[in-house]
């Protein structure tokens, strides 16, 4: 009988699973709070106070999960094969998640478009390492910012 003390499994996510989806999601989130804030900001209610509270709150939140799977995708998933053919991969890395905290430290539509951008950047390259054609399209939802999105087959 084998008996195991411990397991451990060499990626956070099962492997060939990774989508730039739940990134994308998120930065077109903290786009959509941003202008959520920046409304709240005009208004003179008694409950504005608390209202921006949340709303900065889960800005937070989302800049964090687009740093959490921008990070994990590009620690488990970019590997030596990726990084030959899209050597800008580390650089753009670093600026999402500079920008990400850029957005955490601020409520801009500047800054949230860039990290939206900077984010349509590496989803183009995520799609292409697997060689899957894509399209950008208009969110269907406030912002409607553009994002990047696989073309399917419908095989």
């Amino acid at each position: 009988m084998i008996r195991l003390t411990s397991a451990a499994a060499h990626c956070d996510i099962p492997c060939k699973i990774y989508d730039p989806s739940i990134f994308l999601v998120a930065g077109l989130s903290v786009a959509r709070l941003v202008d959520l804030i920046q409304e709240e900001q005009t208004k003179n209610t008694s409950n504005a106070q608390t209202q921006l509270v949340r709303l900065v709150m889960e800005k937070e939140v989302q800049a964090k999960i687009v740093k959490d799977t921008v990070n994990t995708i590009w620690g488990d998933y970019f590997k030596e094969p990726q990084l030959k053919k899209f050597p800008q991969t580390h650089s753009l890395v670093h600026l999402i998640m500079q920008s990400a905290s850029k957005c955490k430290q601020e409520s801009t539509v500047q800054n949230a478009t860039i990290l939206i951008d900077f984010l349509n950047q590496f989803a183009e390259i995520f799609w292409a390492s697997k060689e899957i054609k894509t399209e950008r399209v208009k969110a269907p939802y406030p912002p409607a910012l553009e994002v990047v999105v696989p073309i399917l087959s419908k095989d």
